[in-house]
């Protein structure tokens, strides 16, 4: 598994293998599959995200597990991203580490109108989110609360998207208890530090402040966001902080240990 620098004044590799698969992927003349997606609007999503990962943004959609997954993805490894988004586009489907992910005919009919987010982050998000979905269909029209429902991700959804998108083979889920959630939480640094990935689930409100249009809705006791850890952990003087990415950028959480364990709920990490 390849994992991309950050970019300075110079692109890195990885960065600029992905931008000449876009290149290849634009003068492509074969037709998409999404009716009412333009591919001029796609591609300049991608460029923006291999770009800089933090462009990607759930919008108002309420996909904040695979948004998390997606920023990653495009973090270490923005070939495969490229690679995915062409594949979803021209043909419908794209390759997991073990099975075939299709977007389904009504879920690419269904795809016009006002997304509540970029083409390029939807056709991936809302396909991520239709495979898990078995009770209501991903629709981009559908009132707030049967988004919300239809767009609520588990634990066992995102370690499996942590295996399977990223390709990760050491997949954990630490459930949160009241004297464990700061060695989980450091637990699932480290695992950062060396390559991995954390994703936490939380109270938006709790710790960020804040929610989505659709979040905004649910109980504020309630878990009710993934957000993919950055690092930058520490616990001092009954304050605990860390960095994590959420709604297109970086956020720095900063709150009283009674907070962070009344609003930290568990963490999914992966490693190759």
């Amino acid at each position: 598994m390849t994992t991309s620098s950050n970019p300075g004044s110079s692109k890195s590799a990885t960065t600029q293998q992905a931008l000449e698969a876009i290149a290849k992927f634009e003068g492509s003349s074969k037709p998409g599959v999404w009716p009412h997606l333009d591919k001029k609007a796609i591609l300049a999503d991608m460029r923006s995200r291999v770009n800089d990962p933090f462009k990607i943004n759930q919008g108002q959609q309420p996909f904040c597990g695979p948004t998390a997954v997606l920023f990653e993805l495009v973090r270490k490894q923005p070939l495969r991203y490229v690679e995915m988004c062409r594949s979803l586009f021209e043909d419908g489907s794209f390759k997991g580490k073990t099975k075939t992910i299709p977007a389904p005919n009504r879920l690419r009919e269904s795809s016009k109108g006002n997304l509540l987010m970029g083409q390029a982050d939807w056709m991936i998000l809302a396909t991520l989110r239709e495979a898990e979905s078995l009770i209501f269909p991903v629709d981009p029209d559908a009132p707030s609360i049967i988004r919300s429902i239809s767009g609520m991700s588990f634990s066992w959804e995102m370690s499996g998207w942590t295996s399977e998108i990223l390709g990760y083979n050491q997949i954990n889920y630490s459930q949160a208890f009241r004297k464990g959630d700061l060695f989980a939480l450091r637990d699932a640094n480290n695992i950062v530090k060396l390559g991995g990935v954390g994703f936490a689930l939380i109270t938006a409100q709790g710790l960020l402040g804040t929610a989505s249009t659709t979040e905004a809705d649910m109980p504020l006791s309630l878990p009710n966001h993934w957000v993919a850890l950055l690092g930058n952990v520490a616990a001092q003087n009954g304050r605990v902080s860390f960095d994590v990415y959420s709604w297109g950028k970086k956020m720095h959480v900063d709150v009283t240990e009674d907070n962070f364990k009344s609003a930290f709920w568990g963490i999914v990490t992966g490693m190759a």
